[in-house]
């Protein structure tokens, strides 16, 4: 067994105690996490990747622990949801282990978050990530140093090649067992002189409330919302006190008082990074650089998001159909050599059924799936996500969106679920609501595969690229509707674009399973089960009644055969079950031998926008309650057949059939 497995493994046990790893956006969290609790959460060249709390258990120096994965955040100081999450969180667990990851090139403004978290009063130790790419920037970070100015162990690492990280949770397992608690960096005399004043004041108050009493003054000076009611509901007789204090730093430093809390910090981070770093003269620009003077233009920038995405798609579309038809061929063979022995009976048509529904997710889904996906992850990796979003920030504002909105729509394009997730980072709730609704029409991997698997296969990859152009097109004009509906100005976006990172294929892979894993494991049963269900149903000859039911809908709206009217009900569950059970609904996988070429854009158009799965219903209603999720609901299936019934016209109209 090796050093690192030594000191940390996974285990299924009580957990003696908790540590938490903390960090700004972008800083390798969700990387440190990985590398010792296998692929549990997404790690993203993306900020806010980590929307939610990430948490597994792990064996470090022979305790069982729970290892936590926070949120990126900033700083402590609450202005948005996740940094409330965040500071809830540390509050609520005063004992856990700190790991507050740092990127090493980034390091002056990052020590900011430490000495907030050092105010907290926790076991804390430093972990210096991405010493890599501090290295190519020319600073030395002299780690001895650092450890001795802060108090702190202080561990280097460069987790995305698994270096250093067997240290750090040794490091981390040292000061659980120890339970060493680090104090605070002061700040200038006379700023602490307050601090103490303030302090001696609150006296009890602190403590009846359950936070550090340094950590209640420092956040009071703040102005920080959320403690002043506190103390205005728990000491009422303080709150002149408190005000006397703020003025009288304010007037000591000629600003407010929140001013100068934040102004200390500062300055006295990057007198912790000019002590304990060292930076090299300058280099030329790097690649990096001079790739972004292209990526990044602001005229070229546009062309090149429209032709990297062009070039994912002709990439998954090339790939699906080299790998569809010979599946597909495979899978028709053996049905066909199967269809005499099993019979016309009960048992022969679940048999029919079950095949049907394995071939459907290898020969149909996974073709398309896997490039996909690989795909995403690549572009993620490599850091290029962040930087479409920055450039698609001027057109999220003028359809009256925060540029933050740019994040659940980039995520949507894999799975809306973890996209409606992002959308709580939204301080707005208006931008919240909006945001949620239109990324419910985002075409995320299962619509993808749709429309890869019909429109691209049976029609070419031009269809594809229309249909994706027609659904921007119609989320810009809805989106644009709603902000009329709910007018409020919204403020401009601060976003971290890192620096390139070369992709790990080890980490892609795995990505790639852990996001495949959810077809496997949750989709492919249900198609199967649907794919048997249809042959019950086709067998008992009740499919003709459920295709009655809908045919208002199904023929007379969107003119389509009538048994493709079943298939949309499977849709509800997963999207790319419409594909495979429209296989079975025909009786054939050679679709344009039943369906006109304009039938077959109507039905792909149709079915990437109506209704949401249930588990994006789901996520919906927990963020806009049932009437939000009801109305979404309303409104994408009334989207769908408008958006069915415009194509199926100007299909006619122009002799496409």
């Amino acid at each position: 067994m090796s050093e690192a497995a030594r000191i940390y493994e996974t285990v299924p046990k009580r957990v003696a105690g908790t540590m938490v790893l903390v960090g700004q956006p972008n800083c390798g969290k969700s990387t440190v996490f990985n590398a010792v609790a296998g692929y549990r959460a997404l790690a993203a060249n993306c900020p806010g990747t980590t929307a939610c709390i990430n948490s597994t258990q792990i064996r470090v120096k022979g305790e069982s622990i729970e290892l936590v994965d926070l949120p990126g955040i900033y700083s402590l100081f609450v202005d948005e949801p996740v940094e409330k999450l965040a500071l809830n969180w540390l509050l609520e667990h005063k004992d856990a282990v700190v790991i507050n990851i740092i990127d090493a090139s980034l390091l002056g403004r990052s020590l900011e978050l430490t000495l907030e978290l050092l105010e907290l009063g926790n076991p804390m130790v430093i972990c210096l990530n991405m010493l890599d790419e501090a290295r190519r920037k020319g600073i030395e970070i002299d780690l001895p140093k650092l450890a001795a100015l802060t108090g702190l162990p202080v561990k280097g690492t460069v987790a995305s090649k698994g270096e250093g990280i067997d240290r750090l949770f040794e490091e981390a397992g040292r000061s659980f067992l120890s339970g060493a608690r680090p104090a605070p960096i002061p700040f200038s005399d006379d700023v602490e002189q307050v601090i103490r004043g303030l302090e001696s004041e609150l006296g009890r108050v602190p403590e009846t409330a359950g936070l550090p009493s340094r950590f209640f003054a420092v956040k009071l000076l703040e102005e920080d919302q959320e403690v002043s009611e506190l103390v205005s509901r728990l000491a009422p007789e303080k709150q002149e006190a408190v005000a006397g204090f703020r003025r009288k730093l304010a007037q000591t430093h000629g600003r407010e008082s929140a001013e100068v809390i934040f102004s200390e910090r500062h300055a006295l981070a990057l007198n912790l990074f000019e002590k304990s770093s060292r930076v090299r003269q300058r280099t030329p620009p790097g690649l990096g650089e001079k790739i972004d003077s292209w990526l990044m233009h602001k005229y070229l920038g546009y062309v090149f998001v429209v032709l990297i995405f062009f070039g994912l798609f002709v990439f998954v579309f090339w790939t699906g159909k080299f790998l569809e038809t010979p599946l597909l061929a495979l899978f028709g063979s053996l049905q066909q050599l199967l269809a005499g022995r099993l019979g016309q009976n009960l048992a022969g048509a679940m048999v029919r059924g079950l095949i049907e529904g394995f071939a459907g997710g290898v020969g149909i889904v996974i073709p398309y799936l896997v490039p996909f996906l690989l795909g995403l992850s690549l572009l993620e990796d490599v850091g290029y996500l962040p930087r479409a979003a920055f450039l698609m920030d001027n057109f999220m504002h003028r359809i009256g969106l925060h540029g933050k909105s740019v994040v659940p729509f980039v995520l949507g394009y894999g799975c809306n679920v973890p996209a409606l997730m992002s959308v709580r980072t939204l301080e707005n709730r208006r931008d919240r609501i909006i945001t949620a609704v239109l990324t419910t029409m985002i075409p995320c991997s299962a619509r993808t595969t749709v429309i890869f698997g019909l429109a691209a296969y049976l029609l070419g990859p031009a269809w594809a690229l229309a249909i994706y152009i027609f659904n921007l097109l119609l989320i810009a004009g809805v989106g644009k509707a709603l902000t009329f509906f709910m007018p409020d100005p919204t403020e401009g976006m601060i976003m971290e674009v890192p620096s390139y990172k070369m992709p790990s294929l080890r980490i892609m892979f795995k990505k790639l399973w852990f996001r495949l894993r959810e077809f496997i494991v949750v989709a492919w049963p249900i198609l199967i089960i649907g794919s048997v269900v249809l042959s019950l149903l086709q067998f008992l000859e009740l499919e003709q009644y459920v295709n009655r039911v809908l045919s208002p809908l199904v023929v007379f709206a969107l003119g389509l055969p009538e048994k493709v009217g079943v298939t949309l009900i499977f849709g509800v569950l997963r999207k790319e079950l419409t594909l495979v059970m429209l296989g079975q609904a025909l009786g054939t996988t050679d679709f344009l031998s039943i369906m006109s070429r304009g039938q077959v854009v109507v039905f792909t158009v149709f079915v990437v926008l109506y209704l949401p799965c249930l588990a994006t219903l789901s996520v919906l209603q927990r963020i806009l309650g049932w009437k939000g999720m009801l109305g979404t609901a309303a409104l994408t299936l009334a989207l769908a057949v408008l958006g069915g019934l415009l194509f199926r016209l100007v299909l006619a109209a122009v002799g496409y059939s």
